[in-house]
């Protein structure tokens, strides 16, 4: 099935690009998403925006680029404080567009400009709506055949909706996942033990979608306020799941998203699992304890970071190549 794309040359970074800090700061750099955007001015020039019904009073908004005569659909999800915006949607989904598919980029609940949408925080165990969120575009936008991409937190998203997608008869034919978190538990055990400015630039992130939510909301969210300060990103973890989810604590919460051991094994369709030796975020670990079908192909690179995999001072990433040709593979063969 993926014949050619076996012929991709290998990813060899060179000085300053083979260190892991370099490639995961590079990843969602404003100055990559700039040049991005001057490759393929048509992602912003010509993108639509949807907000979408996902039932249960819950609406998800993305943006639609489409192709003349698509060769199919690629729904993309950002990474945890992200946006349908982040410098690696852009530059891969601009490739895609190229390559001549429709591509459709979602917010998650509460990332982008989409906190006034629903009430209720986001967290990461509301898989529901987001395959409900799918559905309902494939209702709107009739382009097949469907694959999804996801970075970090989307890439585990993108494998928990193709999980549920014959429960819902999802018509997905891929999925490309890159730096997915697999153990939850210990993603949050490697950001706390990363270097500081991790933690820090998650924590300034969150804490602003936080501060937005309460204002937006002040007779739900009074006391986000002071629990904003002084917490640091396991503690404010632990409150939130307790007093706005229906979790009693963090850790049923975590496993609540966890995709690690044997949980893909009942994954149908295609997929490849990208991941990096060096990555800060994401322990190399899981995904040699990972059990899955035969179908689904686990890539380790040495280099990477997480979610950079990026090339040279082009800024272009190793991963738009690669998307654009298992896409081509597994969607056409």
């Amino acid at each position: 099935m993926f014949e050619k794309a076996r012929n991709l040359p290998p990813f060899e970074p060179k000085w300053p690009f083979n260190n892991a800090h370099v490639q995961s700061l590079l990843a969602s750099s404003p100055l990559r998403a700039r040049r991005a955007l001057q490759r393929y001015p048509d992602l912003r020039a010509k993108q639509e925006t949807l907000v979408l019904d996902c039932g249960h009073g819950v609406r998800l908004q993305g943006l639609l680029n489409r192709a003349p005569d698509p060769k199919g659909l690629v729904i993309a999800f950002h990474g945890w404080e992200g946006s349908a915006s982040s410098s690696y949607l852009i530059s891969t989904c601009g490739q895609l567009l190229q390559d001549g598919y429709d591509v459709f980029r979602l917010n998650f609940r509460d990332h982008g400009d989409t906190h006034h949408l629903n009430e209720e925080v986001f967290h990461s165990c509301r898989i529901q709506e987001v395959v409900n969120a799918v559905a309902e575009l494939l209702r709107l936008v009739d382009t097949r055949p469907v694959a999804l991409l996801g970075f970090s937190l989307g890439g585990n998203f993108a494998l928990r909706v193709a999980l549920r997608a014959p429960e819902r008869s999802l018509p997905i034919r891929y999925v490309l996942a890159v730096c997915p978190p697999l153990n939850p538990a210990n993603s949050l055990k490697a950001i706390e033990h990363s270097p500081w400015f991790y933690q820090l630039y998650f924590m300034r992130k969150w804490r602003a979608s936080l501060h937005r939510k309460r204002l937006l909301f002040p007779h739900r969210y009074g006391e986000l306020e002071s629990m904003l300060r002084g917490l640091d990103i396991r503690q404010l973890t632990e409150r939130l799941i307790q007093e706005y989810t229906e979790y009693p604590n963090a850790a049923q919460y975590l496993d609540g998203y966890s995709i690690a051991r044997d949980r893909l094994l009942s994954l149908h369709v295609p997929a490849t699992l990208i991941a990096a030796v060096d990555d800060p975020i994401i322990p190399v670990s899981d995904y040699a304890e990972l059990a899955l079908p035969d179908h689904v192909e686990r890539i380790v690179l040495p280099f990477g970071g997480h979610c950079g995999f990026i090339i040279d001072r082009s800024l272009r990433s190793w991963i738009e190549s690669f998307a654009s040709e298992r896409m081509r593979s597994a969607l056409h063969a």
